[in-house]
């Protein structure tokens, strides 16, 4: 195996969220100071962390909780960064103009320079994920930002059933794919599907760890939440990272956690060495990804020969 030189460690910030976005950013922020205390040296809040999930209905006056960058947000976690020497990924509702909104992360570095920004690009329309009437898709494409520790990639919740999303930060370098998550079960769902969604959601991110031999952590909220007659989200937490195989590292259950574990370049290596997913990838074959849908496939063109 190779050096382990350049090994870093991570947490998730596992948290219920209030009605008070000020608390919230309290609260978040002593809780990044404790995984610093902790030897995090990147730590990671859940999607729109600083507000309870305003999603659930469609109301115009939820845009009043949007913030600029810089920002409320990103100046209490810019002097954080700096001053514990730890790079801070911050989950926001960006106001980015009059009437344009965005669902962003952006990445702090342990000097506290912004290191990047990314935009959530792919945005759900469902019962009680209405997201399509708050958030503009992101326009800053998947990226990979280097920081001082390593170098991190940022998609956000809805974006974690992508491959398309995940194969294209993994091949711009990233180490490790964050996914800061606001995810839960509606109302009736949980008995009789509750299981097999969660669980969904946890194989779809392991799977892509293993195809593009990275590490996978995902991040999400905890707690019952309701906006103005919505019947309300059972927030499921289970928050894990995952190495390049789809090992569990570290896991959490359905309580406030905060989870640790350290990325390894050379695990990294490794794995790709014995299975080169990327070795073998067939670029010249792939026009079709780019298509929304094939309605004529190979057999039907094959027939249409004879």
């Amino acid at each position: 195996m190779q050096s382990t030189a350049g090994n870093f460690k991570v947490a998730l910030i596992q948290m219920s969220v209030s009605s008070d976005p000020a608390a919230n950013l309290d609260r978040a922020s002593k809780k990044v100071e404790e995984a610093a205390r902790a030897g995090a040296q990147v730590v990671c809040l859940p999607e729109l962390y600083r507000s309870r999930y305003f999603c659930q209905t469609e109301d115009a006056a939820f845009f009043d909780l949007a913030e600029p960058v810089p920002g409320p947000s990103t100046e209490c976690f810019r002097e954080l960064a700096a001053r514990l020497g730890v790079v801070v990924l911050v989950p926001l509702f960006e106001r980015r103009a009059p009437g344009l909104y965005h669902n962003t992360v952006v990445v702090l570095d342990s000097d506290g320079r912004t290191a990047g920004m990314y935009r959530k690009m792919h945005i759900p329309d469902d019962p009680g994920y209405y997201e399509k009437y708050y958030f503009t898709p992101g326009d800053l494409g998947f990226c990979a930002f280097r920081t001082k520790v390593g170098t991190l990639g940022v998609l956000i919740c809805w974006d974690q059933w992508y491959p398309e999303a995940a194969r294209i930060t993994a091949l711009k370098g990233a180490q490790i794919l964050f996914y800061p998550t606001a995810i839960g079960w509606l109302p009736g769902e949980k008995e009789g599907n509750g299981p097999a969604q969660r669980e969904a959601w946890r194989t779809v991110q392991r799977g892509h760890a293993v195809a593009n031999g990275i590490y996978v952590a995902a991040v999400n909220r905890v707690g019952h939440e309701d906006q103005r007659g919505a019947e309300g989200i059972e927030f499921w937490g289970s928050s894990f990272i995952a190495d390049p195989q789809g090992v569990i590292l570290a896991e959490a259950g359905g309580e406030e956690a905060v989870i640790y574990a350290d990325v390894e370049p050379a695990r990294m290596e490794d794995v790709r060495r014995t299975w080169p997913f990327l070795r073998d990838r067939r670029v010249d074959a792939y026009d079709g990804i780019v298509q929304r849908y094939l309605d004529e496939g190979p057999a039907e063109r094959a027939d249409e020969k004879h």
